[in-house]
């Protein structure tokens, strides 16, 4: 049976990916080795960091002095290099309190300097991005996370402020346009939503941001040391980085970013209508600042929740059970997810409608 995945990551990837990804591991390139056993040192890996780094800069129009890097860690490690890397001693940094990672980012970089919450939607279960807010004088940068998955909220628009914007697009990076690249100071985000498999990290970061007296923070906690060495001064993630530059290539390929963003509103606008019409669902995020990734939702009878999923999973559908902090369902409707599925979990809500309205 085919099975339309809408977990919240790791995530689908697109068919063509997978098929080639399976076949680098048997027999990379035609080398007779597996893209498990080839040297990182290699020319035939530094051809795919080289060609995966140019894809970032493609994709999003980097403009000269920004360098993406790709490490390890995921994001949750960004939550402390961020800070580390950004701030002086004695210096502070504003965040806007979206939800669980971003909740937890601010924990992380309290660590290294002052760290204010400038707003939150934390008093209303984190179902809006707060927008009536007014940015102090004396930060260093104000961080945000641009979609949050478990509460199903995303940025439709970047705060305008006079700082640069450090942001965690770990959930929704190369799913749209990014507009003027400048505003940002550093953009990170795990992979395994809408670029790889869990493994790498993407690090997006303006060099001249980056203060500290070489040696002051520890080597491989130093973005410097990574884009001194290209994303390699250690043994890289060398499958991972293979499949996000597959990936991103097949973003190009479709027509990037741009088409990216036309396929995921197509998507969420048909899965958004249904829960708004269907007497026996309710969206949880406020209209406005619906996600186009993550799509939570919760059922009118609460008691039909488990008959709910029963009934997807026996179809097919699977992935579709919300967090368990907020509980509910979550259709996880990234880059790589087909519309064809999006209508055919439709259609499962209006069947499941019909049995029990």
């Amino acid at each position: 049976m085919k099975k339309h995945n809408f977990s919240a990551g790791p995530s689908i990837l697109p068919g063509e990916v997978f098929a080639e990804a399976a076949e680098a591991v048997r027999d990379f390139n035609g080398s007779g080795l597996s893209i498990l056993e080839i040297s990182h040192r290699s020319e035939a890996f530094s051809e795919v960091l080289d060609e995966a780094h140019q894809l970032v800069r493609d994709l999003l129009n980097l403009p000269e002095g920004y360098q993406p890097l790709f490490l390890t860690g995921g994001a949750s490690t960004q939550f402390f290099m961020v800070p580390m890397n950004l701030l002086l001693s004695g210096e502070k940094a504003a965040y806007v309190d979206t939800g669980a990672w971003a909740s937890k980012s601010l924990k992380e970089a309290r660590r290294f300097g002052q760290i204010d919450v400038v707003a939150s939607s934390k008093d209303d279960g984190y179902t809006f991005i707060p927008k009536d807010y007014t940015l102090g004088s004396g930060y260093r940068y104000l961080h945000i996370t641009s979609n949050n998955t478990i509460y199903g909220t995303q940025y439709r628009a970047w705060p305008e402020v006079d700082v640069p914007l450090v942001v965690d697009m770990s959930s929704d990076i190369f799913s749209r346009p990014l507009g003027d690249v400048s505003r940002f100071g550093l953009i990170y985000a795990g992979a395994q939503k809408n670029m790889g498999p869990a493994g790498t990290t993407l690090v997006i970061v303006r060099e001249d941001l980056l203060r500290h007296a070489l040696g002051e923070l520890p080597t491989m906690l130093d973005y410097r040391t990574h884009i001194a060495k290209k994303s390699a001064f250690n043994t890289p993630p060398v499958f991972p980085i293979y499949v996000s530059m597959l990936t991103l290539r097949w973003v190009k390929e479709q027509g990037g970013v741009e088409a990216m963003e036309r396929r995921n509103l197509a998507k969420a606008r048909l899965l958004y209508e249904e829960i708004d019409r269907n007497a026996l669902f309710r969206g949880t995020a406020r209209r406005e600042d619906r996600s186009l990734m993550n799509v939570p939702f919760v059922l009118e009878r609460p008691e039909l929740e488990q008959d709910f999923l029963a009934f997807c999973e026996e179809a097919g559908c699977v992935g579709l059970k919300g967090h368990r902090s907020v509980g509910g369902f979550r259709a996880s409707i990234y880059n790589a997810m087909p519309i064809e599925s999006v209508k055919f979990l439709v259609e499962l809500m209006q069947e499941f409608e019909r049995r029990f309205s």
